[in-house]
């Protein structure tokens, strides 16, 4: 049998990454659906779409006639909820975009699977699964030590934690009140293509080759554990396939670094593939190396100070495991992003020209 999975937020950064994954290992139908705010683009799915698997919906998760609509005609065997708002400082700007998507969004899709499940035939129902894609931003912050477990309370410190934590309960409930066979999964920073250039690694990449500053918040000594996004999708379709409802799986890389060391780092593989004495814009400047572009800048309200996840529960359960080691990874990051420069220019377009944002606290 062929199942068809709805992926919402399919024109992401992950959820195109996921879409890949699954059409490379799978004979499952996808219904994409994406609103295509600035960091959802088609741009972003191209070779999917030429997949005659694939079927793509504009639409917006927290419009229930257009939810309703897309599962009455496709009628999904699995829903993966990707569709987020996610840029911690642009929730501290501006909250509302992220309490419409991430709260009322899940609530809706939540609300139109339930409702779908109690018109399916009892062997829909025992096969249908909600995954819900959560960040690790909802448990708070970390000291020097510790991980954060599946059993680690919530204390969500930014808008944008808040409307996840939000977004996650909600999942909880309508599994708990209603049986729907929902799973959580909560993972660390993700990294790798397709990465909308407002996060600190593309962004850093692509001003380090512009000979642009590279910003540092605060001190640079905040932690934060990557996750190559390759190995994300792995865990998050091992979670649906094999998961069970009810449950919640932390996807962690264990790889801590200061934000400080992802930069310097950063530098240090952009000189591999373009070396500074080569950069024409450097040279104009009178820099020797990437290195003299860092600039600290003033810390971003609330800003967490650590995130580390414990993954034991996905290892053990399910068997996932990281394929894909920090270094590697970033260097392969590094790669994509210098051959797609046209990428990085159409996505960019009129939407983000790479400012400061996330100053607004009052």
């Amino acid at each position: 049998m062929i199942d068809t999975m709805l992926i919402t937020g399919g024109a992401g950064f992950i959820g195109a990454n996921f879409a890949r994954h699954v059409l490379s290992r799978s004979d499952d139908r996808l219904v994409i659906v994406d609103k295509l705010t600035y960091a959802g683009n088609l741009a972003n799915i191209e070779d999917v779409l030429r997949d005659p698997r694939v079927h793509f919906v504009k639409a917006d998760i927290a419009d229930k006639e257009a939810m309703i609509s897309i599962f009455n005609e496709h009628r999904p065997t699995s829903v993966v909820n990707f569709a987020a708002e996610t840029h911690v400082d642009r929730s501290i700007d501006d909250p509302s975009p992220f309490v419409e998507t991430n709260v009322v969004g899940a609530f809706t899709l939540l609300e139109v699977s339930r409702r779908y499940l109690a018109r399916s035939n009892d062997g829909a129902r025992r096969a249908f699964r909600f995954l819900h894609v959560s960040t690790d931003e909802v448990y708070g912050a970390l000291g020097e030590t510790g991980l954060f477990s599946e059993t680690t309370p919530y204390a969500p410190n930014s808008p944008y934690a808040a409307s996840k934590a939000s977004a996650d309960h909600l999942v909880r409930a309508w599994h708990e009140t209603y049986q729907l066979p929902a799973i959580i999964t909560n993972c660390s920073n993700n990294y790798g293509p397709y990465q909308f250039p407002e996060k600190l690694i593309p962004l850093t990449l692509l001003n380090a080759i512009e000979g642009k500053p590279l910003p540092i918040y605060g001190d640079g000594g905040n932690v934060r554990d990557w996750l190559y996004v390759e190995d994300h999708c792995a865990g998050i379709l091992l979670a649906l396939r094999n998961g069970k409802p009810g449950e919640k799986y932390n996807i962690g890389g264990g790889n801590e670094r200061t934000n400080l060391q992802i930069v310097d780092r950063l530098c240090a593989e952009i000189e591999n593939v373009l070396p500074a004495a080569d950069n024409e814009i450097l040279r104009l400047q009178g820099k020797k190396n990437y290195f003299e572009l860092k600039t600290f800048v003033p810390d971003r309200p609330g800003h967490d100070h650590r995130y580390a996840i414990d993954a034991t529960k996905i290892r053990a359960e399910l068997g996932w495991k990281p394929d894909c080691d920090f270094e590697s990874g970033l260097a392969k990051t590094v790669r994509w992003y210098f051959e797609n420069r046209e990428w990085c220019e159409t996505v960019l377009a009129g939407k983000y020209g790479r400012e400061r944002l996330g100053l607004s606290a009052n």
